[in-house]
């Protein structure tokens, strides 16, 4: 039947172009039609039920469309990008524009470390499984939305409790051989943008070719950037159903690292630094080719190789906010600096499968694949550097306190498929089997050769459910659960000293995501509200022990479980005044509470039960509120943020620590406004007024990298663009 199915079309085909070929009736030029609309930015969207290889029925997915939003792209600030996600926390430290660290539902916010970070469907983590940063940073000028999936996609998806962020670049004109689109923005602290990106379409083949330089003086003193990033995106489209992508992106920059603050230097002056010679610099390269083929109308293959290569590497005096970098007295000179550099090879390979199938009455759509990862993470560390003040990573002596292999080989299959039990609802199982492992070598200067290596295996099976009830067409009822892990990581099981030991049975975090909502389109209303659990099991960390000579030793293992159960909130109603005029009012709220359980933690010589303590940096409110008002080509948005108060360590230590890394984060309150006018469809014109209030505030108190204490955010800012599109 089916060979006679697609026989018919082929001589359909034919018959159709042999009279296209012979129509004996002359062309006729028609006049040209312009037509003319304006209408507020659109709501907020949820991915498709079932999208190229994807099944995303049942699951809380979000999508930020950047063209339809008014925000300070080049300077990134992640409460405008995701103002109308609810319970995005923003770990906002630097005011570089370089990075976005967030988080949700109470997770860690570390240059995102808990999502699965893809760009274009290629996983931009450095290492999976050693060190999950993302710290490949593309431009928001490129990106034209922001695909979301929280926690229950981690069958498809892979490790991290978080779920996926995609960032989906901007296609080509189909229409066009050429067009150029080009940013330039200038803003407060020396900020100067410049974006340019060409792309277009040519018989069977595309491109898309953009680059960005960038720099800023930086809010704070010592705090100056420059970024740097390009991609070249080629495409050869045999036919309307194959797709063959080869791409190379890439992105560096280099940061100078004003140094934490201390509670007092804080209320002193938030610009203020205690560091000068501090540097930070990443560069990730990712080449990649990307095969998709429609093999029919029920049947979708697509399958993805890419690598990331890089480094990360600092110069730092690293030590507490309250320890000053001053000149020695004896020598004359400044103390050495240290260096670090991560270098990354980290190579992925994953094929998908998805197929429409009926059975009887009852349809379905199944989707299946494989997904092979092969990492070599090397951190060399501990290198003693120039006792200068510019970015050098020349060592003064010979070889490193650390230096470190940490391999990686995992292969991953899974399953999952969607049942249409009626027209309207819909029910989603699937597994995914994980099998893999890592093994740590090397030296450290400090610490016995023959105690050092480790190995972690990655073997266990994870499980999910959900389901999703169509009301009617434009509302539905979703839920589901689904198991999650996260790799341990390597700073997790590296001894800081002779007296720490890493525990040889270390075992991945696991846990699962369950969560219940409704979302939908009534009139002039639009929603999501839900609610979830968040279960996270084996968290790493430290706790004090005594050997057998009663010497205080520091063991790194599993230290316990922690829960979070929360709600999240998004509601907005558009309304037009007029067919030139309209507004849009809505809010991203979101309620979470996480507590430890069956936990303990070192403090000092002993261990404390922290069971019942609130999870570090985990507000209870997160809320953000907005406005947009457009009249004809121009737009103007308002956006009010709140975060409420949180912990910096697990023994919810309120009042602050010499060096400002423990102690209460107060809660803060901004405003943002965004503005923008279309001359015409060639020319754009923006404003920006970040934080106008100059609410002196901080997110977070860091425990590690970039240094313990206070990373104070920025104050107000103002940018401007001029966005030029031919």
């Amino acid at each position: 039947m089916k060979v006679a199915f697609f026989l018919s079309l082929s001589f359909l085909f034919v018959v159709f172009d042999s009279i296209a070929q012979t129509d004996s009736l002359p062309p006729v030029e028609l006049p040209q039609v312009l037509i003319e609309t304006y209408r507020t930015p659109q709501h907020m969207k949820h991915l498709e039920s079932v999208q190229g290889t994807y099944i995303h029925s049942g699951k809380k997915s979000e999508i930020i469309d950047l063209k339809e939003k008014t925000a300070a792209l080049s300077e990134k600030y992640g409460r405008q990008i995701f103002s109308k996600i609810s319970g995005v926390f923003v770990y906002d430290m630097d005011g570089t524009g370089n990075q976005i660290n967030i988080s949700t539902r109470g997770l860690d916010p570390h240059r995102g470390w808990e999502y699965n970070i893809r760009k274009d469907g290629l996983i931009t983590n450095s290492d999976m499984y050693g060190y999950p940063a993302s710290h490949y940073n593309i431009p928001m000028e490129a990106v034209q939305r922001i695909e979301i999936v929280r926690g229950t996609g981690s069958l498809q998806y892979g490790a991290q409790f978080g779920g996926m962020i995609n960032y989906v670049s901007k296609d080509p004109d189909s229409t066009k051989t050429f067009e150029l689109e080009n940013y330039n923005s200038i803003g407060s602290y020396g900020l100067v943008s410049n974006f340019i990106r060409v792309a277009g379409t040519k018989s069977k083949f595309r491109y898309n070719i953009w680059f960005n330089k960038k720099q800023n003086d930086g809010y704070r003193d010592n705090s100056d950037s420059k970024f740097d990033a390009q991609n070249i995106s080629l495409w050869y489209l045999p036919n309307k159903n194959l797709s063959i992508k080869a791409e190379f992106t890439r992105s560096k920059y280099l940061t100078h690292i004003p140094g934490a603050l201390t509670d007092s230097l804080f209320k002193l002056d938030p610009t203020l630094s205690t560091r000068s010679r501090n540097y930070y610099s990443p560069q990730i390269m990712i080449p990649s080719l990307q095969l998709k083929w429609r093999i029919n109308g029920n049947t979708h293959f697509e399958w993805t190789t890419s690598a990331l290569l890089g480094d990360r590497s600092s110069v730092m005096f690293d030590k507490a906010a309250n320890i000053a970098d001053t000149l020695i007295t004896a020598t004359g000179s400044f103390a050495n600096r240290q260096v670090d550099i991560d270098n990354y090879h980290s190579y992925t390979s994953e094929m998908r499968l998805l197929h429409h199938y009926k059975l009887s009455k009852m349809s379905g759509v199944f989707t299946g694949g494989i997904q092979y990862m092969n990492n070599d993470l090397h951190r060399r560390q501990l290198g003693k550097g120039t006792v200068g003040s510019n970015y050098n990573l020349d060592l003064v002596e010979s070889g490193w306190g650390r230096d470190l292999h940490y391999k990686t080989s995992n292969i991953a299959a899974f399953i999952e498929n969607k049942f249409s039990i009626t027209s309207k609802l819909n029910v989603n199982l699937g597994a995914r089997l994980e099998s893999g492992e890592t093994r740590m070598s090397g030296t450290i200067s400090y610490y016995p050769d023959d105690q050092l290596d480790n190995t972690i295996s990655h073997r266990f099976p994870l499980l999910g459910a959900g389901f999703q009830y169509d009301v009617t067409k434009q509302i539905n009822a979703y839920g589901g659960w689904s198991q999650a892990y996260r790799p341990v990581i390597f700073k997790d099981i590296i001894p800081g000293s002779v007296y720490e030991i890493a525990d040889k049975n270390l075992k991945d975090a696991k846990g699962y995501n369950g969560e219940l909502g409704i979302r939908g389109k009534y009139k002039f209303l639009n929603w999501d509200v839900s609610a979830f659990l968040l279960e996270y099991k084996n968290r790493l960390g430290s706790i004090a022990q005594t050997d057998s000579t009663g010497q205080l030793t520091i063991f790194r293992t599993n230290i316990g479980d922690s829960f979070t159960s929360g709600l999240e909130c998004y509601i907005e109603g558009k309304f037009d005044i007029n067919k030139n005029s309209g507004i849009a009012l809505y809010t991203a709220t979101s309620y979470m509470d996480a507590r430890y359980r069956n936990a303990q933690v070192r403090s000092g010589s002993v261990n404390k039960d922290v069971s019942g303590n609130r999870v570090e940096s985990v507000p209870y409110w997160i809320s953000r509120n907005g406005m947009t008002f457009r009249y004809r080509e121009f737009n103007l948005s308002l956006l009010y943020s709140y975060v409420s108060s949180s912990f910096a360590d697990a023994l919810n230590s309120a009042k602050p620590n010499a060096s400002a890394s423990a102690g209460l984060v107060p809660e803060y309150d901004l405003f943002d406004i965004n503005a923008s006018l279309a001359v015409n469809r060639h020319i754009t014109f923006q404003v920006n007024a970040n934080n106008i209030f100059n609410e002196k505030y901080y997110t977070k108190r860091p425990q590690f990298y970039p240094g313990p204490g206070i990373w104070p955010s920025d104050g107000r800012t103002f940018s401007a663009t001029l966005i030029v599109r031919i």
